[in-house]
């Protein structure tokens, strides 16, 4: 059994084989060639669901001076083309008036088709994350495979596969907050950390409104763990009363090191004794007498 080549290092990887039921195809349009666009049909284990439409106007007005000045890549499927990459170009080919496009065809199977979707998509930064993870989770799903297979078949480490599918756990409101580029993947995967659905999608809300980076939102959800204590966890954390006994000592230290003294009793036999400094030279007498 021939082992399936590694796509880190590129689409060239995948075409290395020829379909005998494309052959002719492939012949009569080998290496780059002009076809016509109603030939061509869309990939439909696209990943991308959606563009930017003022990023595929430039592209559009681009094409309109110059052409498409790189071939789409294609597959020879019966009589007509199956795009494998470039759907931005053919797109703005089309609003563009073309007839014809440049094209390489290649020959591939479906897992193969996939994978170069994939591959294509996932060196994109404007794909969103949300469409990435479903690429990847479909991919699983349909050749029941594990995280650790497709990171060797796309080059990639399995932690960030798994990162990213792991983002399908959110609530679907949270998700089309990240898809529409409302949150960005570092507040997706804090909000990720979170076990409650209401909390995540209260903070995406708060984190929107407040226009938080992400630091900010780590920052407030550190905040929020730390105030949901039981009350036995408050009760054991408030301090002991102050007792005329403790009171005296401080006086006692307050005149002995001169400065403001607090003696906080946490439990019975826990503690803290805070001092207190105006200034350096204030700091380093107090530690000159501590010395002694």
């Amino acid at each position: 059994m021939m082992v399936k080549p590694r796509l880190g290092r590129g689409l060239d990887a995948l075409f290395n084989s020829a379909s005998v039921a494309a052959a002719e195809m492939i012949e009569r349009h080998s290496g780059t060639s002009t076809v016509a666009i109603s030939k061509i049909h869309a990939n439909p284990f696209q990943p991308r669901k959606s563009f930017d439409e003022d990023e595929l106007q430039q592209l559009t007005d681009s094409i309109k001076n110059h052409g498409v000045l790189t071939p789409l890549l294609v597959r020879a499927v019966g009589d007509h083309f199956e795009l494998v990459a470039g759907e931005r170009r053919l797109r703005a080919a089309q609003r563009a008036g073309l007839i014809e496009v440049p094209v390489f065809v290649r020959e591939m199977d479906e897992q193969e088709l996939i994978e170069a979707a994939l591959v294509e998509n996932i060196q994109r930064t404007d794909l969103n994350p949300i469409e990435k993870a479903q690429g990847f989770r479909d991919y699983l799903e349909k050749y029941h495979v594990t995280q650790d297979v497709l990171a060797q078949r796309l080059g990639m480490d399995r932690s960030s596969i798994s990162n990213l599918v792991n983002l399908l756990n959110l609530p679907a409101q949270v998700q089309d907050m990240v898809r529409v580029g409302q949150l960005s993947l570092g507040h997706a995967k804090l909000l990720k950390g979170l076990s409650d659905s209401d909390q995540q999608i209260s903070l995406a809300k708060e984190t929107i409104a407040k226009a938080l980076s992400v630091h900010a939102l780590e920052s407030l959800i550190k905040q929020q763990r730390m105030g949901e204590t039981t009350p036995e966890t408050r009760e054991k954390s408030k301090p002991y009363a102050r007792t005329a006994h403790v009171q005296g000592l401080e006086d006692e230290l307050r005149q002995k090191l001169a400065t403001r003294v607090e003696i906080k009793v946490r439990s019975k036999d826990k503690g803290q004794i805070v001092l207190t400094f105006d200034s350096n030279d204030d700091f380093e007498r107090l530690l000159e007498v501590l010395r002694k």
